[in-house]
C-alpha cells in the first residue's frame, strides 16, 4: 500500500497546471482525486454573532484537503463541547482546488522496468490542495462575546494541524 507523503513535500505554491474541464480532450488531469473535507459550514447559520474570530495565514502555502479536514474535526469539536450545538457558526473559507500529482519513481532490483524516470514525467493525481496566500483567512468562527476565549482556543487547536504558521483575528461585527 501507497503512504502518505509528509505535508511538507507539497506545501511549497505552485503554479496551477492542473486543468480539469468537462470536455476529456481538454482536460489536463484525467482523473479528479475525491475531495476529502466533508462540510465547510457548521453550527447555526441563522443567528445573528456579536463577534468574528479569523484564522490568517502568515504566508504563501498549500494545505492539503486532509489536513483542512483534520483541523475541521478538532475545531468543531472542541466548539460544541465548550459553547454548544447552536451557539456559534464555523466555516471553512478556502477550497482545495489544486490538484497534487506524483511521479513515482522506484529504485531497487527491477526498476528500469517499472518506472519512466523523466520521460513521462506528468505525474499521476494524488490528492488536493487549497493554494492560500499571505493574509488569506482559513477558518472563521462566529459566536457571542461569552464564548470568544473558546472560539480562540479552537482555532489554535485546528492551526496545529495545519502546515503554516498563523494569525488569529478578532474583529466585531457591525
Amino acid at each position: 500500500m501507497v503512504h502518505l507523503r509528509k505535508g511538507c513535500a507539497y506545501r511549497r505554491l505552485e503554479r496551477a497546471y492542473t486543468r480539469v474541464s468537462k470536455f476529456r480532450e481538454l482536460s489536463y488531469i484525467r482523473a479528479n482525486p475525491a475531495k476529502k473535507v466533508v462540510r465547510y459550514d457548521m453550527g447555526d447559520i441563522s443567528k445573528s454573532y456579536e463577534y468574528q474570530i479569523d484564522l490568517l495565514s502568515d504566508r504563501d502555502v498549500q494545505i492539503r484537503d486532509n489536513a483542512l479536514e483534520s483541523a475541521r474535526q478538532t475545531a468543531n469539536r472542541l466548539l460544541e463541547k465548550n459553547i454548544g450545538q447552536g451557539q456559534y457558526y464555523f466555516k471553512i473559507r478556502v477550497y482545495p482546488h489544486h490538484i497534487l500529482r506524483e511521479n513515482p519513481l522506484a529504485s531497487g532490483a527491477g526498476a528500469d522496468r517499472l518506472s519512466t524516470g523523466m520521460k513521462m514525467s506528468f505525474g499521476k493525481p494524488i490528492g488536493s490542495a487549497a493554494q492560500v496566500r499571505e493574509k488569506q483567512k482559513i477558518l472563521t468562527v462566529k459566536v457571542n462575546k461569552a464564548h470568544i476565549e473558546a472560539a480562540k482556543k479552537a482555532l489554535h487547536r485546528a492551526s496545529s494541524k495545519l502546515p503554516i504558521s498563523h494569525r488569529i483575528e478578532i474583529a466585531k461585527i457591525k
